[in-house]
């Protein structure tokens, strides 16, 4: 009878043991379906946004595309004849890293040109007071390759340089000729009545000229001839003569002693 007791005692702890080992084993399930669902969860979200990161990047990629302001502008000059032209710059602002850039396809720089063009970015830069740093600048010169290269590109390029990086309007009907000084100021150029010639032929009705020279000397070469003696002896001689350059070409002239002086008659 004892032993009866002692092995229904037994039994029903054996029962006991094997429910717990059940309950155990159910939990231990539960915590790792509940773990894997977890990691299912956060895999799935990684993967999400790993997925959508490229496309949140490529957003500024694409802004920096677009064009900030692109400038034109006519620029009288003298051939290899010493007569006046007309040759065309373009400027185009981009987003970039504060480089100055040339369109190769179209290269006629030279090497004063090019330093004017380092000017003009630097007056431009004061003037308008954009951060050009974050910016790049592409200079493209359309012009006949027989053209003299100088220095009195410098104003204009610093009028087109500031149009561009503003976006404003040029006015077409005013063309420039003068040095850009590293103060902003414009210095004197040669060839005054040539360059005068060229704007009237390419439409133009004001012609801007550094201070003093809307009037200039030029000399007229006459030979001189007298009896010395027996025979003849002939000189030529150099006569200088003073004109006004609007009535001798017939376009209206105004003298401008600096870019902001001038930038009053591009930009209205």
């Amino acid at each position: 009878m004892r032993v009866k007791f002692l092995m229904i005692i037994l039994l029903i702890s054996m029962i006991l043991m094997n429910g717990c080992v059940e309950e155990k084993i159910e939990q231990e399930v539960t915590t790792t379906l509940a773990t894997t669902s977890t990691t299912s969860i956060t895999t799935t979200t990684s993967t999400i946004v790993t997925t959508t990161s490229p496309i949140t990047t490529t957003i500024p990629i694409t802004s920096k595309l677009e064009n900030i302001g692109l400038s034109e502008i006519k620029i009288p000059a003298v051939d290899g004849e010493g007569k006046g032209v007309i040759i065309n710059l373009q400027v185009e602002a981009i987003p970039g890293h504060g480089r100055a850039l040339t369109d190769i396809e179209n290269l006629l720089f030279w090497v004063d040109t090019q330093h004017s063009i380092r000017t003009a970015r630097r007056i431009a830069c004061n003037i308008s007071q954009v951060n050009i740093s974050q910016l790049d600048l592409i200079y493209t010169i359309y012009a006949n390759a027989s053209i003299v290269g100088g220095e009195s590109a410098g104003a204009a390029i610093t009028i087109a340089t500031i149009a561009a990086i503003k976006n404003k309007n040029i006015n077409k009907s005013v063309i420039i000729t003068g040095r850009i000084n590293h103060d902003g100021t414009i210095g004197p150029v040669s060839a005054i009545i040539e360059k005068a010639k060229a704007a009237k032929e390419a439409n133009a009705t004001l012609f801007l000229v550094p201070l003093l020279q809307s009037r200039e000397v030029i000399y007229e070469t006459k030979e001189h001839c007298e009896r010395i003696g027996w025979g003849e002896f002939c000189t030529r001689e150099q006569i200088p003569k003073k004109i006004n350059v609007e009535d001798e070409v017939g376009i209206k002239v105004r003298e401008v002693g600096s870019i902001r002086e001038a930038m009053g008659y591009f930009f209205q």
